[in-house]
Order: C-alpha cells, then sequence, then structure tokens
C-alpha cells in the first residue's frame, strides 16, 4: 500500500465518518506533506474497490466514508442539530423484508441514512417544528428538512 493510501486509510479510521474534505483536512495535519483533494479521493476509490472503506450519502450531498468492518449500521441524521447516530443494521429488518415482500426489492440497508429527530430535539420543547411534515396520524406528508 503507497504511503499516501496509508494516511488516508489511517484518517478514515480516526475519524469513523468522514467526507472527503474532513479526511484531506485530516492528512494534512498529520505531519506529513499535504495531499492534494484529488488524490484522497483517488485513494478513496481505490480503498473502497480494495473492499477496505465504504461510503454513504448521508445527505443529498458529499459521500461519508467509513471502514467496511464498520458499515453494518444504520445513519441517524437529526435534521435539527445535524447529529450522526447509528442504530444496529437489525432495527430496518422489518423494512427490508416489507420491500422484498411487497415490491420485490432486495434492500442493502448498511447504507441506510434515516432523517429525523435525535431524542433532544425530538423532546417536548427541544426545537422540533410544530409542522414536522406528518399529518395527525402521525404519518409524512412532506419530506422535513
Amino acid at each position: 500500500m503507497t504511503p499516501q493510501r496509508e494516511r488516508v486509510l489511517a484518517a478514515v479510521r480516526r475519524l469513523e465518518h468522514a467526507t472527503p474534505d474532513a479526511i484531506s483536512e485530516a492528512v494534512d495535519h498529520d505531519g506529513g506533506t499535504p495531499l492534494s483533494l484529488s488524490t484522497v479521493y483517488r485513494n478513496l476509490e481505490a480503498l473502497e474497490n480494495a473492499g477496505i472503506v465504504s461510503h454513504t450519502h448521508l445527505d443529498q450531498r458529499t459521500p461519508s466514508y467509513h471502514m467496511t468492518t464498520h458499515a453494518d449500521h444504520v445513519h441517524l441524521i437529526c435534521v435539527g442539530c445535524g447529529n450522526v447516530g447509528e442504530a444496529p443494521v437489525g432495527v430496518a429488518d422489518t423494512l427490508a423484508r416489507a420491500l422484498l415482500d411487497g415490491v420485490g426489492f432486495a434492500a442493502d440497508v448498511r447504507h441506510l441514512a434515516v432523517h429525523g429527530w435525535c431524542a433532544a430535539c425530538g423532546a417536548v420543547g427541544g426545537g422540533r417544528d410544530e409542522d414536522d411534515g406528518r399529518d395527525e396520524n402521525g404519518d409524512m406528508t412532506r419530506t422535513a428538512t
């Protein structure tokens, strides 16, 4: 493995979930020669092709990279405070089974990102808008942003 790839991999390990920009910044501060963002992207692609890292899109923008050994979880993104948490992948088993049985779609829930409100933001008075996109039954009627 090249020294550049080792540095990118070390940054992914340290950061756990990180965008290429955050990985690039971490590499730039690890005591070695700074790497261009394109070099970081190329190394992330090579590490992903080798099955060492994988990525998830936590939002509509830049992917977040993490170790493949840390890939079996559901990402929980709070729309209130931006916190990114995790839940065991098993919490999505019912959803995956319903998709397979209902429409024949085999979901890879290891890359699932669920947007909602964390315990702090979802608590009464915790910053969640009253109009959160749910109807009177609690069903989503629009995408909350």
